[in-house]
């Protein structure tokens, strides 16, 4: 037992590097890896330190407070993650947003690839919707998020007229309020709600920013295939909702 816990950092470090270099996709997965190790240094050295320095003891008991209330705000927060990934269910809305995601070059990455599927499901089962692709090009993508989408809808014998583009948003709260934009342009009034398709872990916190937006988003959930990236994507979006309650309305990712 004493060599397993001398030896745990350590295999958690090793297990952080792996999975921030050798596993693609997975990289919050190792920044939690090091997290766990630089706190199981910290505690094993604040108790040999109160065997000389009472007040050691004082430090390590409230290192150990603050790191359980730390524990249950995250699950806390992760519980109502999860709540919200479900989506809605019997969504109809004549309007739903599809957030993109990166974008290989000229092909979707494996995220964008789930929203495109969960668009074409909701486009097939409600012949009269309309969806707008939202998400413009990075430096490192061939073409836009919108575009890539718009191809791959289209690919699979969705009309085109069905699909508004708006290939210009660099963030979540850019997509909401540019795509706002685009159909008070096109409808001539802006909608109190719509429909949001977004990775299931992203869907509480999409409806944060469109509520910032002024609108209720019904969420509808695009599955994560692999189960490894659906772990490290909702754990990593306790952080960002966290991120977004105290930033607040200056966070706009």
């Amino acid at each position: 037992m004493k060599l397993f816990k001398q030896l745990l950092p350590l295999a958690l470090v090793l297990l952080g590097i792996f999975f921030s270099c050798f596993v693609h996709g997975h990289s919050f997965l190792g920044l939690i890896c090091f997290l766990l190790a630089g706190v199981t240094v910290c505690n094993h050295l604040l108790r040999r330190l109160q065997r000389h320095f009472p007040v050691a003891k004082l430090l390590r008991l409230g290192f150990n407070i603050f790191l359980i209330l730390g524990i249950l705000i995250s699950f806390s927060t992760l519980g109502v993650i999860l709540r919200a990934s479900l989506g809605v269910s019997d969504v109809n809305e004549a309007h739903i947003v599809v957030l993109g995601a990166k974008v290989n070059g000229t092909e979707p990455s494996l995220s964008l690839s789930d929203r495109i599927d969960a668009a074409e499901q909701y486009l097939k089962n409600h012949p009269e919707a309309i969806a707008i692709l939202s998400g413009g090009q990075g430096p490192d993508e061939g073409i836009s998020e919108a575009q890539c989408m718009f191809e791959q809808l289209t690919g699979r014998g969705i009309q085109p007229e069905r699909l508004w583009l708006e290939d210009k948003a660099t963030s979540t709260w850019e997509n909401l309020n540019f795509s706002l934009d685009l159909i008070e342009e096109k409808t001539g009034s802006r909608p109190e709600t719509i429909g949001l398709i977004s990775s299931e872990y992203h869907l509480f916190r999409a409806g944060l920013f469109a509520k910032d937006c002024g609108v209720t988003a019904v969420g509808i959930p695009a599955k994560t295939q692999w189960l490894s990236l659906r772990i490290n994507y909702f754990l990593r979006e306790v952080a960002g909702v966290w991120h977004y309650i105290i930033l607040g309305g200056q966070y706009h990712d």
